[in-house]
């Protein structure tokens, strides 16, 4: 695994709809690969670029005019049971319910739709969810992040997403770094559930 530091131009980075894809671009030959990245934006400049962190199973590439590796390193955390650990994570925190307007999918059955979950003990609760087994929360701050907006295929769609940052005791080592790995909850390909810990 590798965390990487990159800077992306502001050319490559101002539809948010786009940023994963033209993070494939670092890791050339890997584009038929499942995805094997995931990334959080640590700042943006309006009309000069974005830099983000990516964690990945592949060793990054710069993409002249396009991204900049300002850092990369291996990276496998020791993980111990009853380990405190800090940790920031910036999540999209849903939930799934049936679509009040009745689409329908292929099959007849009416879709499911993920609406955002807006109180704190809502988000504290999903948060709570999905590293159950893995770690338990000893505290979080949450703050809002500003609404992510897109387009795709010429609609509009909007992203909610929350930082969470805090400290959590491991459970389940290896549970945790599957976690880890695999991202914790929706919205992965705008920039959600890379899961970033650190010695407390």
């Amino acid at each position: 695994m590798y965390l990487n530091k990159v800077r992306m131009a502001w050319s490559a980075a101002r539809n948010p709809y786009e940023l994963h894809r033209v993070i494939w671009r670092l890791f050339p030959g890997h584009e038929q690969d499942p995805r094997g990245f995931l990334f959080r934006v640590e700042a943006e400049q309006r009309g000069h670029g974005r830099t983000l962190l990516v964690q990945s199973v592949w060793q990054p590439e710069a993409v002249p005019g396009a991204i900049d590796v300002l850092a990369a390193r291996t990276y496998v955390p020791s993980l111990r049971l009853g380990q405190r650990l800090r940790f920031r994570l910036v999540g999209n925190p849903v939930k799934t319910i049936r679509d009040g307007t009745g689409r329908q999918n292929a099959k007849g059955e009416i879709k499911p739709c993920r609406v955002p979950l807006i109180r704190e003990e809502q988000q504290l609760g999903w948060l709570n969810r999905k590293l159950h087994g893995a770690a338990h929360l000893e505290m979080a701050e949450i703050c809002a992040v500003r609404p992510l907006y897109f387009r795709k295929r010429g609609k509009a769609g909007k992203v909610v997403m929350v930082t969470f940052d805090g400290v959590l005791h491991v459970h389940d080592p290896g549970r945790l770094w599957q976690c880890m790995q695999d991202g914790i909850g929706p919205a992965k390909g705008f920039g959600c559930g890379l899961l970033s810990i650190a010695t407390a």
